[in-house]
């Protein structure tokens, strides 16, 4: 095993990771998505309608509701959050980071952006 998937299976240990049906009932109840796919992985496959888009360079300052930085939907440190890559890797890290700010809710969608799309669930062009 290489030390990225040493990390990566220490990281989803910790996070109750959710599917693609999941991620849409969450959202549906007040959840937010956080999609932090670069920008020409949005452009070529699409958006999910209503995520919050936060490139993963800014995602930290971006989702502390204490912060200064932080975005309008970053409330408070009990919002369910499904962070959102584009195949489920880069964000179970993402959303390991979110539990080290006090975001004791924030989790990944399994198989990410993809395995939404596959799903048949809405995307935005």
């Amino acid at each position: 095993m290489s030390a990225i998937d040493d990390l990566l299976a220490r990281a989803r240990r910790g996070l109750s990771r959710v599917g693609p049906a999941e991620a849409a009932a969450l959202q549906k109840a007040g959840g937010l998505l956080v999609d932090i796919r670069y920008a020409l992985l949005r452009e070529r496959d699409g958006t999910i309608p209503g995520a919050l888009v936060v490139e993963r360079n800014e995602l930290e300052w971006r989702l502390d509701p204490t912060g200064e930085h932080r975005a309008p939907e970053a409330t408070h440190h009990a919002l369910p959050v499904v962070v959102i890559c584009n195949e489920g890797y880069a964000s179970s890290l993402a959303a390991v980071s979110l539990h080290q700010l006090g975001l004791h809710r924030a989790t990944d969608l399994i198989g990410g952006f993809q395995a939404w799309r596959t799903a048949g669930l809405p995307v935005e062009r």
